[in-house]
């Protein structure tokens, strides 16, 4: 950890999130130092559930689908990297309030 590269790693982090995340180069820097400021009592440990935080990410989920495409455009969106759905999600969006669609 010592070593590392903290801007590559944090636009690594960044690319893959899709998003500039506020305090990430701050955070991981702390790591680097060895900074651990979590500090967790017996009870907050015992208070603990399995699975995400209720509202932690997104208010709500996404509605799986199952959707039939061309295998060309298939392998198409694949060939964009991670975050193809994403992607393809926010394109609808962009073309429903567009007027293109519907």
């Amino acid at each position: 950890m010592k070593t590392l590269d903290l801007d590559k790693v944090a636009a690594a982090i960044e690319a893959d999130a899709g998003q500039p995340l506020p305090g990430l180069r701050e955070s991981l820097a702390e790591a680097q130092a060895g900074v651990y400021a979590c500090v967790t009592s017996r009870e907050e440990i015992a208070r603990r559930t399995r699975g995400r935080p209720v509202g932690s990410v997104q208010a709500a989920t996404k509605a799986p689908v199952k959707l039939r495409l061309d295998p060309d455009l298939l392998a198409a969106l694949k060939a964009t990297g991670r975050g193809w759905q994403t992607r393809v999600n926010d394109a609808l969006r962009e073309d429903l309030k567009a007027g293109r669609l519907g």
